[in-house]
């Protein structure tokens, strides 16, 4: 009697493993192949009032053609095939100019506008529905192990050769300005300007589209701003003191500033 029930039992493993295997392959199609990439031809069309039918996005656009690229090389790269994935991330900076390295995270929907220069570092994380313009460099700031490239949260908007360097973290909905120079963590709902980077809360960017990047405080102008503004006051308390002495005794600038200086006027 075990003898005659050995070969179903045989057969229900190999039925079993076949399953599994077809469940795999289901897996990888579903996970890999077909949501992000999906989410990726999506947003394009959301995102770029170029894109005019499916055709154009499909054979012309390099960011679609690189994120294709890199979910292929990514999924080798988890399962710690060696050679192939580095090979498929080099094809890909061949073809489309856009480097990112096999082992980056990126999530669904991201779009990858123009591409030229980008360079996504091996342990950078992208998050859902980012836009990243031209020659945005997500790497590192040394040669340390570990985490050591950027964390981007989602919705974020990442400007045309902005470089957002080391294990830092940039909140969801945050702006970063096109040259800008980010080195420190950005809190959600801000806008990064400037080399290096400074943050500005604005809550009313959360309102604007993603594609408005545009729209971007000016720090420096605002600065510069308050020093005429400063200047033009103290200019103002030097006339005065030197009408109050009248034409006796006259000061030179210098006095009156120090008088002024003395009596705390400019305080």
């Amino acid at each position: 009697m075990p003898q005659t029930l050995e070969p179903i039992r045989k057969t229900k493993i190999a039925q079993t493993l076949d399953g599994a295997n077809t469940e795999k392959k289901q897996s990888f199609v579903a996970s890999v192949l077909f949501e992000p990439l999906l989410s990726d031809f999506r947003i394009i069309f959301e995102r770029d009032p170029a894109a005019r039918n499916w055709l154009e996005v499909l054979f012309c656009y390099p960011g679609f053609h690189a994120l294709c690229l890199h979910r292929l090389a990514h999924w080798l790269h988890l399962r710690q095939v060696a050679f192939v994935p580095r090979l498929i991330s080099h094809l890909g900076r061949f073809l489309t100019g856009i480097e990112i390295h096999p082992g980056a995270e990126i999530g669904k929907g991201v779009f990858i506008d123009h591409g030229m220069g980008v360079v996504i570092g091996e342990t950078a994380i992208v998050g859902d529905y980012t836009l990243i313009y031209q020659g945005v460099t997500l790497g590192g700031t040394g040669k340390e192990t570990g985490k050591r490239h950027p964390t981007l949260g989602k919705n974020v908007v990442v400007g045309a050769g902005a470089k957002v360097l080391g294990n830092i973290h940039i909140g969801d909905r945050v702006r970063v300005g096109a040259g800008s120079v980010v080195l420190r963590n950005v809190p959600a709902d801000c806008t990064v300007v400037g080399i290096p980077g400074r943050n500005i809360s604005r809550k009313q960017s959360v309102s604007l589209s993603p594609l408005e990047h545009n729209k971007l405080p000016d720090v420096e102008a605002s600065v510069i701003r308050s020093l005429l503004e400063r200047i033009e006051q103290l200019e103002q308390q030097v006339q005065t003191l030197k009408e109050g002495r009248g034409a006796t005794a006259p000061l030179g600038v210098k006095h009156v500033v120090a008088r002024g200086v003395a009596e705390g006027n400019y305080l």
